[in-house]
């Protein structure tokens, strides 16, 4: 059953949603490798959608995903599911423009800290809006689904999945940098920190005071 849907929860969501695609646009301006289902959809688009833009192609793909996850598990389709598909492609090539016309060569240490910056938010919005439980992407609720089948920790299974994607990122030419490795090591038990730490406690409080 999915979290009731409340102003905080639909808050939570965009917010969720809309950091974690500005973040990419810092993982690409960064050149050190973007995450790992970036690197899987880049990858693909390279080969068999440059016919179209990142954007629409991005959307394609994810409506791919969407009839794997209505197969194994509803629950985690919802609000964020579609607000993802529809909007996170745009804004990962808004906000890369942006950054290029912010800053057109950036140097190593402003790389460095553009991948810093792509890491944190990523895992902090992915946390907001898994914890909004109003759906989370395509990608992100197979890992899910599998943890909650008992298959492993879901830090362990994002783990491989993420690897998964990022062979297959690889594969296609993507560069695959730095900035990927430690997403696809890291991402999953960061997402963990923030949402105990700061998403839940941010819900539950809000919640609490309502009643």
């Amino acid at each position: 059953m999915k979290g009731k849907i409340s102003a905080r929860r639909v808050g939570m969501t965009l917010f969720g949603v809309i950091l974690a695609a500005i973040s990419v646009g810092f993982f690409k301006t960064a050149n050190f490798g973007v995450d790992p289902f970036q690197s899987l959809a880049m990858g693909l688009w390279s080969k068999i959608g440059m016919w179209t833009g990142y954007g629409t192609f991005y959307l394609l793909l994810n409506l791919l995903i969407l009839l794997v996850d209505f197969i194994l598990d509803r629950h985690y389709i919802g609000l964020a599911t579609f607000i993802n598909m529809f909007l996170v492609g745009y804004i990962v090539d808004a906000s890369t423009q942006v950054l290029k016309i912010l800053t057109p060569q950036p140097g190593i240490i402003t790389r460095i800290i553009f991948m810093v910056i792509g890491i944190v938010a990523m895992c902090f919005a992915s946390a907001f809006y898994y914890t909004s439980d109003l759906g989370v992407s395509t990608y992100d609720a197979i890992p899910l689904f599998l943890a909650k089948k008992g298959i492993g920790k879901f830090r362990y299974i994002r783990i491989i999945s993420d690897m998964i994607c990022v062979a297959v990122g690889f594969g296609c030419g993507v560069t695959i940098g730095i900035g990927t490795i430690i997403t696809a090591f890291f991402m999953g038990p960061l997402i963990d920190v923030f949402n105990v730490h700061c998403a839940q406690p941010f819900l539950k409080a809000k919640e609490e005071n309502n009643r």
